[in-house]
């Protein structure tokens, strides 16, 4: 029973994205606590809509549920797509409310932290696995992007065959190695820009057009 259950709701999510042709693609911003994510998220937000998706912080797991801004609305070079962004929680393998205390947080806020961070990672896969139709990746191109997260998150979505953009964050500071990216996931491009300073962002428009238009 559980077999045909599968099968039957597999069926209805192709089904839903051949005949959704005309709905705004849903496009979840995905990657490690700390790469940017909201940042890029607010960013495209305020380009295109004037408003933001949710806060931003230098604490990690700032973002513990996942956000979505409808009807985004983006042209380049002649091109327009209409995508919903999906903001998602940072994804990692343990979250330890012991990281959140050396950020003056105390004991009690930081255990509820963590629990909500972890409560986050499983929504953020939920939408990965059912509730989006392309992903944009961000990494923060100061760390090291051979991790065992961004293998099993890059393999699940080509497992998924969702088009999936690379984008190389944070190249606005001196340690930013964008060929370390590129290098890490070279069947996929890789996109340079900083979400906080806004560089690159033409190109980063132009690439959102054409994989997902």
């Amino acid at each position: 029973m559980g077999l045909l259950t599968n099968l039957r709701d597999s069926i209805t999510r192709v089904t839903d994205r051949l005949f959704a042709d005309d709905e705004p693609k849903r496009i979840g911003i995905y990657g490690p606590p700390n790469a940017g994510k909201t940042t890029l998220a607010n960013r495209i937000a305020r380009d295109w809509t004037g408003d933001a998706v949710g806060p931003e912080s230098h604490i990690p797991h700032e973002t513990r549920r996942a956000r979505r801004k409808e009807n985004v609305e983006i042209e380049r070079n002649g091109k327009t797509v209409t995508i919903d962004i999906v903001d998602t929680p940072g994804v990692t393998t343990k979250v330890d409310y012991k990281e959140f205390l050396d950020h003056d947080m105390e004991k009690e806020d930081a255990v509820k932290r963590s629990r909500e961070a972890t409560e986050g990672v499983a929504e953020a896969m939920h939408w990965l696995r059912e509730d989006v139709d392309g992903v944009i990746y961000v990494l923060d191109s100061t760390t090291d992007p051979f991790t065992q997260v961004n293998t099993m998150l890059i393999g699940i979505i080509e497992s998924q065959d969702l088009p999936v953009l690379i984008f190389a964050n944070k190249v606005d500071l001196d340690e930013a190695d964008v060929k370390r990216i590129d290098d890490a996931f070279p069947q996929h491009e890789t996109v340079p820009l900083s979400a906080l300073e806004g560089d690159n962002m033409d190109e980063v428009y132009e690439k959102i057009a054409e994989y997902f238009g």
